[in-house]
């Protein structure tokens, strides 16, 4: 995964005025404030389309309008922290985390039950043990023929449930035993609406269940086709071995689903991004200070932003400590000038 990589600036430029500033962040912020109230700067306001055909019919217009810089110096920069990055390509990785629970597999899950009506003479295993293909479970004399029969287990696994005591009655309906093979488990996944539309069968996800435990990677293999009407979502589910009996059945856990992984060819920090007059902008650096550019976006995760237009890759920007350039355009507006 390509990320940005960002430097601390320690540049001196040399501009017509040199401006030393001390500026606190509630003094910045009411210099954004007040700002708002002036008319915009010549760029603001207007889409990248517009600028366009603004450019093709007015060319010394657009001239001016890409020359808008806020000169800074050295100092400035240093201690506010403002960081400089080159633009370049990058990953867009997306994900959404959605609750889940731990459920036993159902197709390995035994429900058993007498064979024939009777009197439970002995109890061999209770909840817990583990047992084998073909273990007794418990003895049962027959009504009818008044015979002892053994009450076996098909599958290997764990006893889960036990609803006979000895000198009991049962019956053919009777659920004695449930068994479940927990060597394999289901990770069923809760899945809002909002969600629907970003999940498919095959996606990767991270599977925790929090408080230090491990974690575990698997891949969605069944969306329902249907909304649960009390829970108003849909079961994805994500099926894990489990040898180590790490994940118990009832436990909650979170899953972390991969929508998208992306390589884009600008990709900047979200840190990066000032709002001007509505429009996202990224401080560029220029020879005499900085170019306060609008730009559009594209796709996004939780770190960065795709730049689809307004930056060229190779360009040097503020990664970080744009705000206190934006302040210092604001306090350029407020005392009625630019640098050209």
């Amino acid at each position: 995964m390509s990320r940005l990589t960002t430097h601390k600036l320690r540049l001196s430029y040399l501009p017509s005025r040199v401006h030393t500033i001390r500026l606190s962040l509630l003094f910045a912020s009411a210099l954004v404030i007040a700002a708002a109230a002036l008319p915009a700067p010549a760029y603001a306001g207007s889409s990248l389309d517009d600028q366009e055909a603004s450019g093709r019919d007015q060319e010394h217009t657009s001239n001016r309008e890409q020359r808008i810089v806020v000169p800074v110096d050295s100092h400035l920069l240093e201690e506010f922290d403002i960081r400089l990055a080159v633009a370049g390509p990058g990953r867009i990785v997306r994900t959404v985390t959605l609750p889940a629970e731990v459920r036993a597999n159902r197709d390995r899950v035994a429900h058993i039950t007498p064979r024939f009506d009777g009197i439970v003479r002995s109890v061999r295993k209770n909840i817990g043990d583990r047992v084998e293909a073909g273990q007794v479970l418990a003895v049962i004399e027959s009504s009818a023929s008044l015979a002892p029969y053994s009450l076996k287990t098909e599958i290997a696994g764990v006893v889960i449930a036990k609803h006979v005591t000895r000198g009991e009655p049962v019956t053919r309906a009777s659920e004695a035993f449930v068994i479940a093979d927990l060597d394999q488990v289901w990770i069923d996944i809760s899945a809002y609406q909002k969600d629907l539309a970003d999940l498919r069968v095959g996606q990767q996800a991270l599977i925790s269940a929090g408080h230090g435990r491990e974690e575990a990677d698997g891949q969605i293999s069944y969306i329902s086709p249907i909304v649960d009407e009390a829970t108003r979502t849909v079961t994805a589910r994500v099926v894990l071995g489990n040898s180590q009996r790490i994940w118990r059945p009832g436990m909650f856990a979170t899953a972390r689903v991969l929508v998208e992984d992306a390589e884009v060819p600008v990709a900047i920090p979200r840190t990066a991004i000032e709002v001007i007059d509505n429009r996202p902008v990224v401080f560029v650096e220029r020879a005499d200070g900085f170019e306060p550019r609008p730009i559009e976006v594209g796709r996004k995760d939780a770190s960065h932003v795709e730049v689809v237009s307004g930056l060229s890759s190779g360009e040097r920007f503020v990664a970080q400590g744009g705000f206190t350039l934006k302040a210092e355009l604001a306090r350029e507006n407020l005392s009625g000038g630019h640098n050209h």
